[in-house]
Protein backbone atom coordinates (compact mmCIF):
# COMPACT_ATOMS: atom_id res chain seq x y z
CA UNK A 1 0.00 0.00 0.00
CA UNK A 2 1.08 3.79 -0.71
CA UNK A 3 0.18 6.87 0.06
CA UNK A 4 -1.30 9.73 -2.22
CA UNK A 5 -2.04 13.42 -1.74
CA UNK A 6 -5.12 14.60 -2.40
CA UNK A 7 -4.92 18.50 -3.07
CA UNK A 8 -7.72 21.54 -3.59
CA UNK A 9 -6.23 24.36 -5.84
CA UNK A 10 -2.48 23.61 -4.86
CA UNK A 11 0.56 22.90 -6.97
CA UNK A 12 1.28 19.22 -7.64
CA UNK A 13 3.70 17.82 -4.79
CA UNK A 14 6.60 16.22 -6.73
CA UNK A 15 6.73 12.27 -6.31
CA UNK A 16 11.26 12.19 -5.59
CA UNK A 17 13.44 14.78 -3.76
CA UNK A 18 14.67 17.45 -6.51
CA UNK A 19 16.95 15.82 -8.77
CA UNK A 20 19.35 18.77 -9.33
CA UNK A 21 20.13 19.78 -5.66
CA UNK A 22 19.87 15.71 -5.05
CA UNK A 23 22.76 15.09 -7.74
CA UNK A 24 24.73 18.25 -6.88
CA UNK A 25 24.73 17.28 -3.48
CA UNK A 26 26.12 13.62 -4.11
CA UNK A 27 28.91 15.84 -7.05
CA UNK A 28 30.19 17.39 -3.86
CA UNK A 29 30.22 15.09 -1.51
CA UNK A 30 31.76 12.61 -4.25
CA UNK A 31 35.04 15.28 -4.55
CA UNK A 32 35.14 16.20 -1.05
CA UNK A 33 36.17 12.44 -0.48
CA UNK A 34 39.42 12.49 -3.19
CA UNK A 35 41.98 13.11 -1.03
CA UNK A 36 40.03 14.87 2.25
CA UNK A 37 42.83 15.89 4.82
CA UNK A 38 41.92 13.91 7.30
CA UNK A 39 39.93 10.49 6.06
CA UNK A 40 38.74 9.65 9.44
CA UNK A 41 37.11 13.32 10.37
CA UNK A 42 35.36 13.25 6.66
CA UNK A 43 33.66 10.40 7.45
CA UNK A 44 32.53 11.94 10.63
CA UNK A 45 31.45 15.36 8.96
CA UNK A 46 29.76 13.72 6.47
CA UNK A 47 27.87 10.35 7.86
CA UNK A 48 24.70 12.87 7.92
CA UNK A 49 24.65 13.39 4.33
CA UNK A 50 25.26 9.66 3.74
CA UNK A 51 22.53 8.45 5.71
CA UNK A 52 20.47 11.73 5.41
CA UNK A 53 19.90 11.68 1.68
CA UNK A 54 19.25 7.91 1.02
CA UNK A 55 16.96 8.17 3.90
CA UNK A 56 14.81 11.22 2.36
CA UNK A 57 14.34 9.45 -0.99
CA UNK A 58 12.95 5.76 0.85
CA UNK A 59 10.15 8.14 2.91
CA UNK A 60 9.64 10.60 0.05
CA UNK A 61 6.27 9.42 -1.30
CA UNK A 62 4.66 8.90 1.72
CA UNK A 63 5.98 12.42 3.56
CA UNK A 64 7.76 14.47 0.64
CA UNK A 65 9.39 17.76 1.79
CA UNK A 66 8.74 21.56 0.87
CA UNK A 67 10.68 22.59 -1.66
CA UNK A 68 11.75 25.22 0.74
CA UNK A 69 13.28 22.73 3.30
CA UNK A 70 14.71 20.67 0.14
CA UNK A 71 17.11 23.61 -0.73
CA UNK A 72 17.72 24.32 3.08
CA UNK A 73 19.17 20.50 3.21
CA UNK A 74 20.90 20.68 0.10
CA UNK A 75 22.74 24.10 1.42
CA UNK A 76 23.63 22.07 4.67
CA UNK A 77 24.91 19.48 2.68
CA UNK A 78 27.20 21.59 1.14
CA UNK A 79 28.57 22.79 4.49
CA UNK A 80 28.98 20.04 5.92
CA UNK A 81 31.01 18.12 3.20
CA UNK A 82 33.30 21.15 2.72
CA UNK A 83 34.04 21.03 6.53
CA UNK A 84 34.54 17.47 6.29
CA UNK A 85 36.58 17.69 3.34
CA UNK A 86 39.22 20.43 4.88
CA UNK A 87 38.61 20.24 8.37
CA UNK A 88 36.17 22.79 9.94
CA UNK A 89 39.79 24.54 11.20
CA UNK A 90 41.20 24.83 7.93
CA UNK A 91 38.47 25.76 5.21
CA UNK A 92 39.91 28.41 3.14
CA UNK A 93 36.59 30.63 3.31
CA UNK A 94 36.79 30.74 6.86
CA UNK A 95 40.64 31.27 6.85
CA UNK A 96 39.65 34.06 4.46
CA UNK A 97 36.88 35.53 7.20
CA UNK A 98 39.22 35.29 9.27
CA UNK A 99 42.08 38.14 7.48
CA UNK A 100 39.74 40.09 6.79
CA UNK A 101 37.88 40.59 9.21
CA UNK A 102 40.96 40.22 11.71
CA UNK A 103 39.36 37.16 13.55
CA UNK A 104 41.67 35.20 16.41
CA UNK A 105 40.23 31.53 14.42
CA UNK A 106 38.63 30.22 11.15
CA UNK A 107 35.09 31.08 11.92
CA UNK A 108 33.75 28.18 9.63
CA UNK A 109 32.98 26.05 12.43
CA UNK A 110 30.79 28.90 14.02
CA UNK A 111 29.14 29.34 10.42
CA UNK A 112 28.34 25.42 10.43
CA UNK A 113 27.00 26.01 13.80
CA UNK A 114 24.64 29.11 12.70
CA UNK A 115 23.49 26.60 9.86
CA UNK A 116 22.91 23.70 12.35
CA UNK A 117 20.47 25.88 14.22
CA UNK A 118 18.97 27.59 10.55
CA UNK A 119 17.97 24.55 8.72
CA UNK A 120 17.10 22.07 11.49
CA UNK A 121 14.75 25.07 12.23
CA UNK A 122 12.82 24.56 9.36
CA UNK A 123 12.86 21.09 9.67
CA UNK A 124 11.71 20.24 12.74
CA UNK A 125 9.29 23.38 12.32
CA UNK A 126 8.01 21.21 9.19
CA UNK A 127 7.56 17.69 11.20
CA UNK A 128 5.70 19.42 14.00
CA UNK A 129 2.99 21.42 11.65
CA UNK A 130 2.41 18.04 9.43
CA UNK A 131 2.51 15.38 11.64
CA UNK A 132 1.22 16.82 15.36
CA UNK A 133 -1.78 19.12 16.62
CA UNK A 134 1.00 22.29 17.02
CA UNK A 135 -0.23 23.41 13.49
CA UNK A 136 -1.23 26.73 14.05
CA UNK A 137 -0.50 26.58 17.79
CA UNK A 138 1.42 29.69 19.09
CA UNK A 139 3.57 26.95 20.80
CA UNK A 140 4.86 26.09 17.55
CA UNK A 141 7.98 28.40 17.23
CA UNK A 142 9.30 27.87 20.70
CA UNK A 143 8.99 24.09 20.60
CA UNK A 144 10.69 24.58 17.40
CA UNK A 145 13.61 26.34 18.92
CA UNK A 146 13.96 23.75 21.87
CA UNK A 147 13.80 21.12 19.50
CA UNK A 148 17.16 22.81 17.70
CA UNK A 149 18.76 23.41 21.04
CA UNK A 150 18.36 20.43 21.99
CA UNK A 151 19.95 18.64 18.63
CA UNK A 152 22.75 21.24 19.25
CA UNK A 153 23.20 20.05 22.68
CA UNK A 154 23.00 16.23 21.82
CA UNK A 155 25.71 17.15 18.84
CA UNK A 156 28.09 18.50 21.41
CA UNK A 157 27.92 15.14 23.17
CA UNK A 158 28.38 12.89 20.14
CA UNK A 159 31.96 15.46 19.82
CA UNK A 160 32.60 14.44 23.70
CA UNK A 161 31.84 10.71 22.93
CA UNK A 162 34.55 11.19 19.89
CA UNK A 163 36.97 13.01 22.04
CA UNK A 164 36.91 10.60 24.51
CA UNK A 165 37.06 7.59 21.81
CA UNK A 166 39.47 9.12 19.88
CA UNK A 167 41.58 11.00 21.81
CA UNK A 168 43.85 14.08 20.42
CA UNK A 169 42.93 11.99 16.80
CA UNK A 170 39.44 13.71 17.09
CA UNK A 171 41.13 17.59 17.52
CA UNK A 172 40.03 18.05 13.74
CA UNK A 173 36.46 16.87 14.51
CA UNK A 174 36.12 18.74 17.35
CA UNK A 175 37.34 21.86 15.74
CA UNK A 176 37.64 23.56 19.31
CA UNK A 177 40.72 25.54 18.00
CA UNK A 178 41.95 25.74 21.65
CA UNK A 179 38.47 28.12 22.91
CA UNK A 180 37.66 26.78 26.36
CA UNK A 181 34.01 28.06 25.36
CA UNK A 182 34.27 26.51 21.98
CA UNK A 183 30.73 24.06 23.13
CA UNK A 184 28.91 27.27 24.86
CA UNK A 185 29.44 28.99 21.58
CA UNK A 186 28.56 26.29 19.52
CA UNK A 187 25.47 26.37 21.38
CA UNK A 188 24.65 29.51 21.07
CA UNK A 189 25.68 29.78 17.12
CA UNK A 190 22.54 27.12 16.75
CA UNK A 191 19.96 29.07 18.75
CA UNK A 192 20.63 32.38 16.92
CA UNK A 193 20.45 30.51 13.90
CA UNK A 194 17.07 28.49 14.51
CA UNK A 195 15.25 32.27 16.14
CA UNK A 196 16.48 33.89 12.64
CA UNK A 197 15.35 31.23 10.53
CA UNK A 198 12.06 31.61 12.23
CA UNK A 199 11.63 34.87 12.02
CA UNK A 200 13.03 34.98 8.10
CA UNK A 201 11.35 31.99 6.74
CA UNK A 202 7.77 31.14 8.87
CA UNK A 203 5.72 32.59 6.28
CA UNK A 204 7.40 31.54 3.23
CA UNK A 205 7.25 28.10 4.86
CA UNK A 206 3.61 28.56 5.31
CA UNK A 207 2.50 28.82 2.32
CA UNK A 208 4.32 26.34 0.69
CA UNK A 209 2.93 24.02 3.52
CA UNK A 210 -0.60 24.70 2.42
CA UNK A 211 0.61 21.70 -0.42
CA UNK A 212 0.18 19.42 2.30
CA UNK A 213 -2.78 20.64 4.35
CA UNK A 214 -0.62 21.93 6.90
CA UNK A 215 -0.10 25.95 6.66
CA UNK A 216 -2.86 28.34 4.83
CA UNK A 217 -4.55 25.87 2.75
CA UNK A 218 -6.06 22.21 3.47
CA UNK A 219 -4.94 18.96 1.62
CA UNK A 220 -5.60 15.36 3.12
CA UNK A 221 -3.76 11.94 2.73
CA UNK A 222 -5.04 9.29 2.09
CA UNK A 223 -4.15 5.56 1.22
CA UNK A 224 -4.16 4.69 -2.10
CA UNK A 225 -3.93 0.98 -3.31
Amino acid sequence: MSSRLIHEGHDHVPHAPPPALAAGVLVALALSGLEPHDRATWTMETCWVLVGLPLLVLVWRRFPLSPLLCCLLAVHALVLIVGGHYTYAEVPLGHWLQDALDLSRNPYDRIGHLVQGFVPAILVRELLARTSPLRGSAWLAPLTVCGCLAFSAFFELIEWWAALAGGSAADAFLATQGDQWDTQWDMACALLGAVVSLLLLSRLHDRQLARYGAGEGRSTVRPAL
